[in-house]
């Protein structure tokens, strides 16, 4: 064990102070506590910084990423089940998609250690339920999506914002706005903020910032996607054609054959892929509003998952595509921070987008009209480039504090 305790402490030493919003909001007390999400949202340092809180100096508390080379020849059951016999009490495992059969491991170790409680992270293109039954029924799952527009905020300037509800900003936008524009002025932060601001590691300087997120595309096409979901390597080459494609191409009504086509992938696996990238939080799809077996197929709108992807892989920056983009994350994002929030959101007939199916958005620049949403109940304009709006006009960037 002394290997592991020395690794911790090696990854404790230059941890940041700054916390992300899952740690406060959510209850680490369960027995076994599961945290998924996109990699390089700060799942790593989540773990390690409750560890250096609440465990710090204590022998009874281990982090171990499981990763390790040294941990591949090790039985994950029997590890934590000689740390619990000398007295161990939290082991937090990090990387456990890259262990094989984790779940079944965690799972023994849950029944037959009751005494130890057990965090682990791993990648959000995971399913518990796929990986093992019993398991999703024992632990307690928490998404950490990436940095929204009002921690970004806080990140860069330190200035700290309350979350807003969507009924908050829709209902009086303006009196929420004078409140932020009294301390911060948005539009100065809000273009970084689309270019190096969704994953924390900007900290580590925006110079490198384009590398590191090449770096994260690649780990999920080449390590995480074929690991997880068994997609032979040879398709790797194909899996990366079809998202540099879907990036350079303004979103419009799918049309599957010409996706196809041009990345020689079937139409069957098409839709298997689409499905396992926005599994993997590097697209978004948007479905149709209606009903039936279409909607479960057939995305309407394809989207990259946050602004900063579509940096990383296109050089013609479409800025109708760029709000759209934003504001589908951030309202995506704002459904489920916790388990017991829920929301919806589907492309529509009149403006871009229904939420919660009430509310009806158009999104687009500071020169937007409401002539495509004008005799639609409870419908608002998203518009960017203004600081503050009026009526059912509203700052886009306002979107932003809604995680």
């Amino acid at each position: 064990m002394d290997f592991w305790f020395l690794e911790q402490e090696a990854r404790l030493r230059y941890l940041p102070n700054t916390k992300r919003y899952l740690y406060k909001a959510m209850d680490w007390s369960p027995r076994c506590l599961g945290i998924l999400g996109a990699r390089g949202t700060g799942k790593t340092t989540m773990m390690l910084q409750y560890l250096l809180e609440h465990h710090h100096g204590s022998e009874k508390a281990l982090y171990v990423a499981v990763d390790h080379p040294k941990f591949q020849n090790l039985s994950l059951y029997e590890f934590g089940r000689e740390f619990s016999s000398y007295g161990g009490q939290t082991l937090l495992l990090d990387e456990v998609h890259k262990y094989d059969n984790w779940a079944g491991h965690i799972k023994t170790l849950y029944d037959t250690c009751p005494d130890l409680q057990i965090i682990f992270s791993g990648s959000s293109i995971l399913q518990l339920q796929d990986q093992d039954a019993d398991l999703s029924r024992r632990a307690v799952m928490h998404t950490l999506h990436g940095l929204s527009f009002r921690e970004f905020l806080f990140f860069e300037s330190g200035v700290s914002f309350p979350v807003l509800d969507l009924e908050d900003i829709l209902r009086d936008h303006v009196t929420q706005t004078r409140h932020i524009l009294r301390q911060i002025k948005p539009l100065e932060h809000f273009r970084h903020y689309l270019q190096y601001g969704y994953y924390p590691f900007f900290l580590e300087g925006t110079d490198v910032y384009g590398l590191k997120l090449g770096q994260v595309i690649n780990h999920v096409l080449e390590v995480d996607l074929p690991l997880i979901k068994q997609i032979d390597l040879r398709q790797v080459s194909k899996l990366k054609k079809l998202i540099t494609f879907l990036a350079v191409n303004v979103p419009s009504k799918v049309n599957i054959q010409k996706l196809s086509s041009h990345t020689e992938i079937s139409r069957p696996k098409i839709y298997e892929y689409l499905e396992s990238l926005e599994q993997a939080k590097l697209l978004l799809l948007i479905k149709p509003r209606q009903t039936g077996y279409k909607i479960l197929s057939k995305p309407d709108k394809i989207y990259l998952e946050n602004p900063n992807l579509m940096y990383a892989l296109s050089d013609a920056i479409n800025s109708g595509t760029l709000r759209e983009t934003f504001f589908v994350n951030q309202m995506g994002n704002s459904i489920s921070p916790l388990p017991q929030k829920t929301s919806s959101m589907c492309t529509a007939r009149q403006g871009d987008f229904v939420v919660n199916e009430t509310y009806t958005f158009e999104v687009g620049g500071k020169n937007k009209g409401g002539k495509q949403i004008q005799d639609i109940e409870n419908a608002f304009i998203a518009a960017d480039e203004v600081e503050s709006g009026f009526g059912n006009k509203i700052p886009l960037w306002l979107f932003g504090f809604l995680s």
